[in-house]
């Protein structure tokens, strides 16, 4: 009996190294201090694994508590598809975004191919997952910027440009830009401007893209998202939001706490996409880090914004927290 129990707990060892190192992406000295044990005991618990059938395509865990969560989330939410990365007891939200971002970057690995157009919402998120990139030419791969972003703190900073652009470099791929205001100041300067051809060029690429990728913002998180931080909104535009129950972002079009986004008054003045566009999408991801963006989280769960998840696993069970889908 002692012997198996010993194999038990050697098999579930192996399994949390296995995950730390293929999953998401740590260094053996990594994972070494992360579980306490020594550089070559983690290398053998890495060969067990891959000799007992542990590693294969993917990791056979289902017993942690990352990925029961993410069995929680699908069975309220059945069109979901969920990954909640594991975070270390105490850490802080800069490990888990550093966490999600490497996550969601090996799954872009396997999720896209030759010839797809992919629709990008900027943002904190999204920068953090350009960084973590695995390099890989994709013949034919496009990436399109779903909202505008012109205002004067990003003309002199570059930020959206280069998270499009590292994108684009990574997987030799084409980028195209959106070069026009976040929010105009008129919905019908925003009609006009609809109407010009190289705009319209754009739409159209938003419009069949294969993959949307985004995050949900908030202006509660500890990073406040880019949009908030960043001089796009005026205080009046804040109260706005506030007055109507908007909850949160995507691509800078804002909905409420139960995911609908009509009627919502800046929205009209915002240049990111309707959001009916993901649920016509064929494959939506959003990647999302930190507390502050749980209620955003659960609101567009609740309304359908997104088709797969990756979440870290304390946002994760914030989520969840909030109780069953109305």
């Amino acid at each position: 009996m002692d012997g198996k129990r010993e194999a038990d707990e050697q098999a579930a060892l192996a399994v949390r190294v296995a995950r730390l190192y293929y999953h998401q992406g740590l260094t053996s000295d990594a994972v070494a201090r992360e579980l306490g044990l020594s550089r070559p005991k983690v290398s053998r618990l890495l060969g067990y694994a891959r000799k007992t059938g542990l590693v294969e395509i993917r990791i056979h865990d289902a017993g942690v508590p990352s990925q029961a969560l993410a069995a929680e989330l699908q069975r309220r939410y059945p069109f979901l598809s969920a990954q909640v990365v594991g975070v270390p007891v105490g850490s802080g939200e800069e490990v888990w975004l550093s966490r999600v971002a490497t996550a969601c970057a090996a799954l872009l690995g396997t999720l896209l191919q030759a010839g797809q157009v992919v629709g990008l919402a900027w943002g904190n998120t999204l920068d953090a997952v350009s960084r973590e990139l695995l390099p890989r030419a994709i013949p034919d791969l496009s990436f399109v910027q779903l909202n505008g972003s012109a205002n004067d703190s990003d003309l002199v900073s570059g930020f959206v440009s280069e998270t499009m652009l590292r994108f684009a470099r990574n997987y030799s791929a084409k980028a195209y830009l959106f070069p026009v205001p976040t929010f105009f100041d008129d919905p019908v300067t925003k009609e006009a401007m609809w109407r010009e051809r190289s705009v319209r060029h754009v739409l159209e690429l938003q419009e069949r893209a294969d993959l949307l990728l985004y995050s949900v913002g908030s202006h509660t998180a500890r990073t406040p998202s880019h949009v908030y931080s960043a001089g796009y909104l005026d205080s009046a535009d804040l109260a706005s939001l506030a007055a109507e129950g908007a909850v949160g972002d995507i691509a800078t079009v804002f909905f409420r706490a139960d995911g609908s986004h009509a009627g919502l008054a800046l929205n009209a003045r915002a240049s990111g996409p309707d959001l009916s566009l993901i649920r016509r999408a064929a494959d939506a991801l959003c990647v999302v880090s930190g507390l502050g963006k749980a209620a955003a989280l659960h609101a567009a769960l609740e309304g359908r914004l997104l088709h797969r998840l990756i979440v870290d696993e304390m946002t994760a069970q914030a989520v969840l927290n909030r109780g069953e889908p109305r």
